[in-house]
């Protein structure tokens, strides 16, 4: 054989691409190796099966198969899965039905970005029957660009944020109180000093000139400026919500023993995750669906199984994204489908809102 011939990278010859397909479709549906029997009676293949284990042979050397055990059939490596992926996966078409039932569904939900995130979360499980994921990413640069008090009475007082397109409110409640001059007052100097900030921003300085200016009424500055830092701080620690982790003893193979408890402190935590979500801000153009199998994803944990995922934006801002954690044999086709088309829903829907507003 070869060797030069089997280094990864190379480009496969037809016949090869159709034997690895095959194998992968095989064990995306049963779960079990796939010898060379299977592929020439069920595998639509015209070679003899002599052939068939020689290209296994030269696959598995090529690093895009697997021999689990001795005198048993091949199982994909990831290098078998990412090539897959990129170019041997039949695209998958949603079924009328299924297109239907994912419009009603987020329509039901269209008022707030939330209810529809749970929704798209609880469809994509239900449908896939993997376990599903939807998160609203950290934000690198959070401010508020509004300031508004309110005063509800003598020592009570709602502090109004506007950050972003979302109105963020905070009671105060103050020792001493507060006459009615001093409300406009506070607005007024909050908006001049804070406006466009982040809280790491908000600084002692900063904090001794609005007491300057507030004068007489300085005491209300320690218990504003609190309450402004916990919401941006708030704000910015992301979201995560997981549908269908019950879906993961559906395939003990991957996910028995302590990679369950560690999966479930990776849903637990919820930072791992959140982090890799959070990157897709980086990438401001890129709305395709994003796949990471195996040791592709940079959580450890994860290192046996595929994250799906794509990212939700509206213009050029992302806002939150929806996707699948299961085993690297899950039906690609399907579930890149499914995550494509939700994705597209809730960013239309999201769209659809703002035009209407």
């Amino acid at each position: 054989m070869n060797t030069e011939d089997n280094k990864p990278g190379r480009e496969l010859s037809e016949r090869k691409k159709q034997i690895l397909k095959a194998i992968i479709d095989a064990y995306i549906r049963f779960g079990e190796p796939v010898g060379s029997k299977y592929l020439t009676t069920e595998g639509h293949l015209t070679c003899s099966s002599a052939t068939v284990r020689n290209e296994m042979a030269e696959l598995e050397a090529m690093g895009y198969l697997e021999q689990p055990h001795t005198s048993a059939g091949r199982v994909p490596s990831e290098a078998g899965y990412r090539l897959y992926v990129d170019s041997l996966i039949d695209k998958y078409r949603l079924t009328e039905r299924e297109i239907e039932e994912l419009k009603s569904n987020l329509h039901k939900k269209q008022a707030e970005l939330d209810a529809m995130l749970d929704t798209a979360i609880r469809l994509a499980s239900t449908m896939t029957d993997y376990t599903a994921l939807a998160a609203k990413p950290r934000r690198r640069r959070v401010t508020v660009s509004r300031f508004e008090i309110l005063r509800v009475d003598e020592r009570t007082l709602i502090l109004v944020m506007l950050i972003g397109n979302i109105v963020k409110s905070r009671q105060i409640r103050t020792r001493t109180p507060v006459p009615d001059e001093a409300v406009p007052r506070l607005s007024n100097v909050l908006n001049a000093k804070l406006s466009g900030l982040t809280a790491s921003e908000m600084t002692l300085p900063i904090m001794m000139e609005i007491e300057r200016d507030m004068g007489e009424y300085e005491y209300l500055v320690a218990p504003v400026v609190k309450g402004i830092c916990e919401t941006v701080s708030a704000f910015d620690g992301g979201e995560l919500r997981v549908d269908g982790i019950n879906r993961l003893l559906s395939y003990p193979e991957v996910y028995g023993g302590d990679r369950l408890r560690q999966m479930l402190d990776l849903f637990e935590s919820k930072k791992d995750l959140l982090d890799v979500f959070s990157e897709a801000e980086l990438d401001h153009d890129d709305r395709n669906v994003r796949i990471y199998i195996g040791r592709e994803n940079q959580v450890k944990t994860m290192e046996n199984s595929t994250l799906v995922y794509k990212p939700i934006k509206r213009g050029n801002n992302l806002i939150g994204a929806i996707g699948i954690i299961g085993p690297t044999r899950m039906n690609y086709s399907r579930v890149i489908a499914m995550i494509d088309h939700l994705s597209n829903g809730v960013s239309n829907l999201i769209e659809d809102g703002d035009e209407e507003e």
